[in-house]
Parts: structure tokens; sequence; C-alpha cells
């Protein structure tokens, strides 16, 4: 995808700015505390991480998406695989769900696509 590359490199400038959180524990002791403004999950996560991540972000009310796989979200804030990240700025999670796209209240996004009868991309 085209924007890969750039949610990528958003996501290295968030890392490098101290920015990001990664590894389940973390990511949700960001979301309870009011931290994170944006938790991304990883295409390949367990369904249970999934679930767990989803309905957190619902009750915290926490943008959530879905995108790339554990290798690609580890590698782009350098560390090894990351099945979970919490971005804990608004601007760069603001830019983010730019490039991911979605709507950021649409409790049906997944994976880059939203389902449901209201879809609008």
């Amino acid at each position: 995808m085209k924007n890969d590359k750039r949610i990528v490199g958003m996501l290295g400038l968030a890392q490098k700015a101290g920015k990001i959180s990664s590894g389940a524990f973390q990511v949700e002791k960001d979301i309870k505390k009011g931290r994170a403004y944006l938790v991304i999950v990883a295409t390949d996560a367990s369904a249970n991480t999934l679930k767990d991540f989803r309905d957190s972000c619902k009750y915290y009310k926490v943008p959530f998406r879905v995108w790339g796989d554990k290798e690609t979200l580890g590698h782009s804030i350098g560390k090894p695989f990351r099945a979970v990240v919490a971005v804990r700025d608004q601007g760069f999670a603001a830019r983010l769900k730019e490039l991911l796209g979605g709507e950021v209240d649409d409790e049906n996004f997944v994976g880059g696509v939203v389902y449901g009868k209201n879809s609008r991309i």
C-alpha cells in the first residue's frame, strides 16, 4: 500500500520522540491511565489479543486500528516482533489515523476496511 511507508516512518518518528509504548502490558496500562491516543494491533495478532484490545479501546474510548503484521509493526519502531503499540501523542495519533483511514469512532473498523451498512471507504 502507498501509505505503508508513511505509516512506518511516522511510527519510527513517534518512537524516537518517546511517544510510543509497545507490548500488551504497557499498552494496556497506557489505555487505562488515559495516555493512549491511538492503539494499533497487528493483523496476525491472536484473536484473543485483538478482542482484548478492541474491548479495552471501546470501553476507554481510545481509537483502535488493525494494521501490518507483527514483524512490520515491530520493525517500524526499531524492535523485534510487536503485536500491539500505543501512540501517546495527539499529533502523531491524528496523522496516523489519517494515514490508516477509517472513522475514529467506528467500532466496526478492522484491517483497513470499515465493515457494515454505512461503509465510508
